[in-house]
C-alpha cells in the first residue's frame, strides 16, 4: 500500500489503535468444518509478526469479529492481544466500548474490514481500509485498499505501512539487524 495522498497520510501519523475483523482479513474467508464439526482456521506467520510488532511500537491492536471461535481466542492470545471481541454482530458497540477503555477519538482509529458488517465502523474511524479481495461495498468506504488479500499478508502490510508513516519501521528492523 503506497499512500500518496497528504491529508491520508496526516491520518496514518495519528493511528493510536488498530482493529481487525478476523474472516476475510486475518483469515481467507473461508470456513473448514470436518465430520463432527470442527472449525479450521489458518492465519499467516506474517500478519502475526506484523501485528507483535506494532504492539511492540506501542500500538495495541483489537479485534472484533462477528463469529465466535476458540480457534481466534487461541490465536489472540498467541499474539498478545488483550482486545477481542467476539459475537459482535454490532461491531459499533465494540469500537465504541473501546474508545471508552482506552480514551481515545475515533480519528486515531484504524479499522480492517472486508464486508459489509465492517461499514458502520469503516465510517466513523480515521482510516478505514480495505483488503485486496474485500466486498465492493467496502471497498467503498475504504480510505485505502491493501495489495494483499486477507489472510495472504494483508494485515502484515497495513502493520508495515503504519509502522512506516510513523517513523518507527526502520527502528524495529535495526533491532533485527544486530
Amino acid at each position: 500500500m503506497v499512500i500518496t495522498d497528504s491529508a491520508l497520510l496526516a491520518r496514518f501519523q495519528e493511528i493510536r489503535l488498530v482493529i481487525f475483523d478476523v474472516d476475510g482479513v486475518l483469515t481467507d474467508g473461508r470456513l473448514y468444518y470436518d465430520n463432527h464439526g470442527n472449525e479450521f482456521k489458518a492465519f499467516h506467520a506474517h500478519d502475526g509478526h506484523g501485528m507483535k510488532q506494532l504492539q511492540q511500537a506501542g500500538i495495541p491492536i483489537a479485534i472484533i469479529t462477528a463469529r465466535k471461535s476458540e480457534l481466534v481466542a487461541k490465536r489472540m492470545h498467541d499474539l498478545g492481544i488483550v482486545y477481542l471481541f467476539q459475537g459482535a454482530r454490532d461491531k459499533l458497540v465494540a469500537f465504541n466500548t473501546l474508545l471508552t477503555e482506552l480514551g481515545i477519538s475515533a480519528n486515531h482509529v484504524c479499522y480492517v474490514g472486508d464486508d459489509s458488517l465492517d461499514i458502520a465502523v469503516m465510517r466513523r474511524c480515521g482510516v478505514a481500509i480495505a483488503v485486496a479481495n474485500a466486498q465492493p461495498i467496502a471497498k467503498n468506504h475504504a480510505h485505502c485498499i491493501t495489495e494483499q488479500r486477507g489472510g495472504e499478508g494483508a494485515a502484515r502490510e497495513v502493520c508495515d505501512t503504519i509502522l512506516h508513516i510513523q517513523g518507527k519501521l526502520e527502528t524495529i528492523m535495526n533491532d533485527y539487524a544486530r
